[in-house]
């Protein structure tokens, strides 16, 4: 059930070859960028080139000498959130914009907000100078909108964060894809130049509204106070409504300092606004029950939707009493826990043998809040090819959207499968388990030690998962780190682990876990990235000591971009184009940053490491040296089905 490596041998000029000589042809002599898989084609010809003397297109890269660290201070201000009731006010006739958007906040129980203040928000941080809401003054604004983000993922609570106008607005961009893209809830709040100014190109003037529309579940441009506090409490009733997301409100300045007529209006008034939710149909939930019950092979297939929803506790009933196998995306990880007997751990790309064939093989699926991404089907046309598939997702524009669903429910899946469970006969489906058994036994997840005690990544993450009895809340970036950690840590409950699923942002690691710290005070929050990742946010490791958050940083160090470089070895012949990432000395830098921090290279310094990390009172960075040619397995190729997977070196 395995496949050999792709190969590509177009018959004419590829695209990329295009791409290359239209550069040639238009005299480029450098190229600035940054890797990714989407890319690897282009970065290949760019190897070619480069081996056959074409100067013109090497892409010249220079270390920097010297890096400048800055120290900060810790956070002075130790402020808590007084009762809501007590801080309201009899009237808010009077009150200019920033005191009513200050009042929304409270009554919406913001108590942390990000951000990073300019000169079209003056106003509002003016307001919040004495206020009981926490304001997070982070290093950059994608910074501040990640932390956003990890604060909700861990809370479920609509995270929040600010920006100025302009380049303040646009640098939220990323981040509120990255919440989208994934189904965060959050309200960024952004600054926008004085209404008379709109539109005539005026200092720090960015069409916020335009730019941010397509990576925003809403967004909207308030010039005019009297619908300021509406419209703020209309974008937390979306950004949580329904199937969650991102909500930009954008304010013109003079919106923050006018005074409304008389009392303003705080009433929600959005009639063509209908989100899903709450029970399905009972007619599908009884035919599906009964698909289920009919089954000889049903499978759960688990995505974050059910951890938006707070599925867990049902569906861990629902796959007790039918004997249903779980398994999870990426982003519902800890929605089952993996301990279990049921658990069949993730799908997709690099998910378990066992759950690819278990999926490829069942005659009942059964997805709960999960979008059939392309990272989890394989090949579309080839996926659970024998299979009833059971839909249950909050929003119809996902049901057939990727996969034809044979059974649609729609609504919230908590709900659903709380009304499921009556109808689900206990089953206790011996043959299937049997087989499933004998699959995870021949296809395990496993390593081998390295060679002269070197250090493995999956030695490092299943050593964390065992010190924190696998109950740490995790985030990290993105690469090949992120998927060791979905193999090798243990998740066992919801809103556990925070990722980019579906954007797949590197450098999301850092913020995000700093922003959990802040959601969970008192709990263990560690942040597993890669070096490629890190080095993108890291910078933001000066605000978790500011603010004294015990956030701990492991980075795992390749001096590789570590995905792309797997996928060039595998299919470009280790072509190595542009993924060499020699790095700095992490330690003297986060040392700088005023964070404490040791950098192991054996494989005998691990647990001694770790719990060094762990036991410290403050932020603290665990630079990991690990094998530099480790690869992800298993491995689903594009254009393949899940079960002709790439098996480790072991298998």
């Amino acid at each position: 059930m395995s496949t050999s490596n792709a190969t590509f041998a177009p018959a004419g000029p590829t695209g990329s070859e295009i791409h290359w000589n239209v550069l040639e042809d238009e005299g480029v002599a450098f190229v600035f960028g940054y890797p990714v898989a989407a890319v690897v084609p282009i970065l290949d010809q760019l190897h070619l080139r480069h081996r056959r003397g074409r100067e013109t297109l090497v892409n010249r890269m220079a270390a920097v000498p010297s890096y400048v660290a800055c120290r900060t201070t810790p956070n002075e201000r130790n402020r808590s959130m007084t009762d809501n009731a007590k801080n309201k006010p009899s009237s808010l006739a009077g009150k200019n914009g920033s005191e009513i958007l200050h009042h929304v906040l409270k009554e919406e129980a913001v108590d942390t907000l990000f951000g990073y203040p300019g000169g079209a928000v003056l106003p509002i941080m003016d307001e919040l100078y004495d206020s009981p809401i926490q304001f997070v003054l982070t290093r950059h604004e994608q910074g501040a909108c990640h932390m956003a983000d990890g604060y909700a993922r861990s809370t479920g609570k609509v995270g929040c964060c600010l920006a100025t106008s302009g380049p303040g607005a646009t640098n939220l961009v990323t981040g509120l894809l990255t919440a989208m893209m994934d189904s965060i809830p959050m309200v960024a709040i952004t600054g926008q130049v004085p209404s008379s100014l709109i539109g005539n190109d005026a200092f720090q003037e960015a069409d916020t509204t335009g730019v941010t529309r397509p990576v925003t579940k809403h967004n909207v441009l308030v010039k005019d106070v009297n619908n300021l506090g509406r419209v703020v409490r209309e974008a937390f009733h979306i950004a949580r409504s329904g199937r969650p997301g991102p909500v930009l409100v954008d304010i013109a300045k003079d919106a923050t300092v006018n005074i409304p007529d008389g009392e303003p209006d705080l009433n929600i008034g959005l009639p063509g606004y209908k989100p899903r939710g709450g029970r399905g149909n009972e007619r599908q939930v009884k035919l599906a029950a009964e698909t289920i019950n009919a089954a000889e092979r049903p499978v759960l297939y688990v995505g974050g939707g059910a951890i938006l929803s707070g599925a867990s506790e049902a569906l861990r009933a629902v796959a007790h009493k039918g004997g249903i196998p779980t398994t999870t995306t990426l982003l519902g990880m800890g929605a089952f826990d993996e301990t279990d007997p049921l658990s069949l751990r993730m799908l997709g790309m690099h998910g378990t043998a066992y759950a690819n064939y278990a999926v490829q093989t069942s005659d009942c699926l059964i997805s709960v809040g999960a979008r059939f991404d392309d990272r989890v089907t394989g090949e579309l046309g080839m996926f659970a090819p024998n299979a009833t598939i059971i839909h249950i997702d909050i929003d119809p524009s996902s049901i057939s959207k990727n996969v034809t669903v044979g059974i649609p429910l729609v609504g919230d899946a908590a709900a659903i499968l709380e009304q499921m469970l009556p109808h689900i006969e206990e089953k206790p489906r011996q043959a299937w388990h049997q087989q499933i058994d004998e699959w995870k036994q021949t296809y395990p997840l496993s390593w081998t030690p390295g060679e002269e005690g070197r250090i493995k990544p999956q030695q490092v993450i299943e050593t964390l998962g065992k010190m924190t009895d696998h109950d740490a809340i995790v985030a990290t970036g993105v690469g090949q780190h992120q998927m060791w950690a979905a193999q090798f840590y243990g998740w066992t409950r919801p809103r556990q682990m925070l990722t980019s699923g579906g954007l797949g942002t590197m450098g999301y690691g850092v913020p995000s876990a700093i922003g959990a710290q802040f959601g969970n005070p008192g709990k263990l929050v560690v942040d597993i990235d890669g070096d490629g990742s890190y080095t993108m946010t890291m910078v933001e490791v000066i605000t978790a000591v500011r603010y004294q958050q015990p956030v701990k940083f492991i980075v795992l160090d390749n001096d590789y971009l570590g995905m792309v470089r797997q996928w060039q070895q595998l299919f470009y012949d280790r072509r190595y184009s542009a993924v060499d990432h020699p790095c700095p000395d992490f330690c003297t830098i986060a040392k700088g940053y005023g964070a404490e921090s040791i950098r192991i290279e054996h494989a005998d310094e691990v647990d001694d490491g770790i719990q060094q990390a762990i036991k410290s009172d403050g932020p603290f960075v665990l630079h990991v040296r690990v094998e530099k040619e480790e690869n992800v397995f298993p491995m689903v190729a594009a254009g393949k089905a899940l079960d002709e997977m790439i098996h480790s070196e072991l298998i």
